[in-house]
């Protein structure tokens, strides 16, 4: 499985940014989907998951209502919406990929695959 993310870049604070995440395979639609991001100093953390048929997610709760995760299989692509942008949040944001079939994970080593990320930088 390989994950290429795209769609970061620098954006003034309260500012929007859509990041996606297209993934090889013709499984897509039954993995698990995440984002994670690492700040400069910081571990990296959850942001948010989907699950295979994406009809539930979760976030952390420093970005909820703000950030939205969807996917779309037919495209084996997924999204994170991030809205009403602050400067912590940036940040290097991964996605990756679980393939384990047992729901929605959060923890950074439920995941299986990972991509090379992507840098967000938000300015003040």
């Amino acid at each position: 499985v390989q994950l290429v993310e795209s769609g970061g870049g620098l954006v003034q604070a309260g500012g929007s940014l859509r990041l996606s995440c297209a993934a090889s395979g013709r499984t897509f639609r039954s993995y698990t989907m995440g984002w994670f991001r690492q700040a400069p100093g910081k571990e990296r953390e959850f942001v948010a998951a989907i699950t295979s048929s994406g009809g539930r997610s979760t976030a952390a709760d420093s970005v909820k209502g703000r950030f939205t995760i969807s996917r779309d299989n037919d495209k084996n692509t997924v999204y994170l919406q991030m809205n009403r942008l602050k400067p912590e949040d940036t940040a290097v944001y991964y996605c990756a990929a679980d393939l384990k079939l047992m729901g929605i994970a959060t923890m950074e080593v439920e995941y299986d695959y990972w991509g090379q990320g992507t840098q967000v930088t938000v300015s003040s």
